[in-house]
């Protein structure tokens, strides 16, 4: 855009200048060939006042031409300084702007970057030139950009258009911008590309326009009913038949986000519960395509269990309430036991079981189980892992054995993915098992057919589920 610019300042100056040089030779030979003519005899003097009067002219014309020249060269001279004074003044306004000024062509690479980058991106305008501008935008959000022009162009017409964008900088960081952008013409009068500005939005404003965001996603998937179930089986580890399946909730995204970043944002924007509830109707429905021996966990936070609407929701699944575990997870915290116990009572009453999550991950686990007294203790991955080379964690599975036994809980161990592990868990007396070696968590009902006895000596079975 300044080179555009810079280049067509040249090009005029190159030309006036020369035409004007052009115009006062053409002058100064005029009257050269005059004086010329009349010194030399060519032309007949008929009177002397002819004479006087054409040596006048010839003078005339070569003051005038050097009038003309003078002024003209004054002209260009201050012609050159404005252009030069415009062009510095570009370029401070493009070296100390805050805004990040820019163009692409139409194939999305960098054909200008103003020295702003450095500060908002981390990126120096010479490593921008060049290349395509996925270089510091995702093309996912990219792709929202572009729709957005295309709608802001279509309320707004041709002109200026401001959208929210978010970039990446060189750390990785997200940074907000908000851009405006307008599309640049070729000759032919075809699109060569775009050229804008872009600002860095006040936290404020990015926090305010990321809930939107956030809201509008979480809202199109509740309404859209876009939430599958997978299962992931629970076999019993004394006889290998499959005893139950754990319910984990899938989401649409390009981006490969999994559930807890969804659950996490929706807890941000006051739909958590909503979420929730979603994902537990999602669960259920699939879950009549089960085997009818095999109970199902659901995932559950404290404040969805506190929640009224739980109760009636569940009586209306088409579920027997003894094939129903509530499955919390220690990863949460819990303020107050008491309303939650009280909570769960009645449903406990029905035959429905709890399970708490995540135990033995830490001491926020066992009060867990102190408090709740539970009836499945699913043993976390961390304590699994390795525990056929660990003294220490082959003690403190057995002892989570025999506390169990006390309180008339029983164990699954989560995150079986060797066969050592599952011989070793097997060895201390724990109940039933659940892992990658086992089976893979799938939204295919054809796998859930297939499960019925441990895959011991058949690890190839399960690879292909998702």
């Amino acid at each position: 855009m300044k080179m555009v610019q810079r280049r067509r300042g040249l090009i005029l100056s190159f030309v006036g200048g020369h035409l004007l040089i052009t115009i006062v030779c053409v002058q100064i030979a005029f009257a050269i060939t005059i004086a010329l003519a009349l010194g030399s005899g060519i032309v007949p003097a008929v009177l002397p006042a002819v004479d006087v009067i054409l040596i006048c002219l010839a003078g005339s014309l070569i003051l005038l031409a050097v009038f003309a020249a003078l002024k003209g060269i004054h002209a260009l001279h201050e012609e050159r300084s404005r252009a030069k004074a415009a062009s510095d003044l570009i370029d401070t306004v493009a070296g100390t702007s805050r805004e990040w000024m820019w163009a692409v062509d139409r194939e999305g690479k960098f054909t200008f970057s103003s020295q702003a980058s450095i500060a908002l991106l981390g990126y120096h305008p010479s490593e921008l030139v060049g290349r395509p501008c996925q270089k510091v935008i995702d093309p996912e959000e990219l792709a929202n950009a572009r729709h957005s022009v295309a709608e802001a162009r279509d309320n707004r017409g041709p002109g200026r258009s401001g959208v929210v964008v978010i970039c990446r900088h060189r750390n990785g960081a997200p940074v907000w911008m908000d851009v405006t952008v307008r599309a640049s013409r070729a000759k032919a009068g075809l699109s060569a590309g775009f050229e804008g500005t872009s600002r860095q939005l006040p936290p404020q404003s990015a926090r305010a326009i990321l809930k939107q965001r956030i809201t509008e996603r979480i809202e199109e998937a509740l309404q859209g009913r876009l939430i599958l179930t997978a299962f992931q089986p629970i076999y019993e580890l004394t006889n290998g038949k499959i005893t139950g399946v754990e319910a984990l909730a899938r989401f649409p995204s390009v981006e490969g986000k999994g559930p807890d970043h969804w659950f996490n944002e929706a807890g941000t924007v006051g739909l958590g519960g909503e979420l929730e509830f979603a994902a537990l109707e999602s669960a259920l429905e699939a879950a009549g395509k089960l085997p009818a021996e095999v109970y199902v966990a659901l995932n559950l936070s404290p404040e969805t269990c506190l929640d009224p609407r739980l109760p009636g929701f569940l009586e209306q699944a088409a579920l027997s309430d003894d094939r129903i575990v509530l499955e919390l997870t220690e990863k949460l915290a819990v303020d107050e036991y008491a309303p939650l116990v009280a909570a769960l009572a009645p449903l406990r009453r029905r035959g429905l079981r709890i399970a708490v999550d995540d135990a033995g991950s830490g001491f926020a686990s066992m009060r867990h189980i102190l408090r709740l007294r539970p009836d499945i203790i699913k043993l976390d991955r961390s304590l699994i892992a390795g525990i056929e080379d660990d003294q220490g964690q082959q003690a403190l599975g057995a002892a989570m054995v025999e506390f169990a036994k006390q309180i008339g809980a029983t164990i699954v161990a989560e995150g079986i993915e060797t066969e050592a592990e599952l011989s070793a868990v097997t060895q201390l007396g724990m109940h039933a098992g659940q892992g990658y070696f086992l089976g893979r968590p799938t939204i295919l009902p054809a796998e859930w057919e297939t499960w019925h006895h441990l895959p011991l000596n058949d690890s190839d079975e399960t690879a292909d589920a998702l």
